[in-house]
């Protein structure tokens, strides 16, 4: 909308803002704006020992960071003065990638994997089964159990639901039902989840 000349708008409140570094969710790509690149006339600066300065100017941050050796990061861009930290930039953008690393190392993605199963399945066939299941709970995998019926076999899905509880208690060392025996068309299924390995 066009403003008209002489008109008077009513100016936005200002909330008082409370700021915690630990709040601050720095963002590590080329477009954060440190040092010379802060075009605004005045900051909140948090000061390299997670002090918060206050309000002052660029100027005068800048100098700041300046006198430690250290770069002025515009940690948060939207705030009103932006907010920003007296860091060593580069070194926080490589211990953080450092970080990063060794968490996706740790960190193990659980796979759900399936196994099926028919109404009559016969005991060898069961056992082998039964033993992948605990292979795949063994190494942390959920699985899905699956008994799929054919024709008339529709009409006995207790047979199914028998199995289901066969598989339950031969697995109650290796996994808990995350998910209950549910029919899925012609497929009764259900999920067992790995237990929790004591330290």
């Amino acid at each position: 909308m066009v403003g008209v000349v002489g008109s008077n708008p009513i100016a936005p409140t200002r909330i008082p803002f409370r700021v915690r570094w630990e709040d601050c969710d720095i963002a590590t790509d080329k477009r954060v704006r440190r040092n010379n690149e802060i075009r605004v006339s005045e900051v909140r600066l948090i000061d390299e020992t997670g002090e918060n300065i206050g309000v002052i100017s660029t100027e005068e941050a800048m100098a700041k960071a300046k006198a430690v050796s250290l770069d002025l990061v515009e940690v948060s861009p939207m705030a009103e003065p932006p907010v920003c930290k007296i860091m060593d930039f580069g070194k926080f953008v490589f211990d953080k990638q450092k970080a990063d690393q060794n968490a996706r190392k740790k960190t193990k993605r659980t796979q759900l994997k399936e196994i099926k199963f028919r109404p009559g399945t016969d005991i060898g066939d069961y056992n082998t089964k039964l033993r992948k299941l605990r292979e795949f709970l063994e190494i942390g995998d959920k699985t899905k159990i699956t008994i799929r019926f054919r024709g008339r076999e529709m009409a006995h899905q207790e047979l199914g639901m028998d199995l289901l509880k066969r598989v339950e208690a031969d697995l109650e060392e290796y996994g808990n039902v995350e998910q209950r025996p549910s029919m899925e068309g012609r497929q009764m299924s259900m999920i067992i989840a790995p237990v929790s390995k004591k330290k």
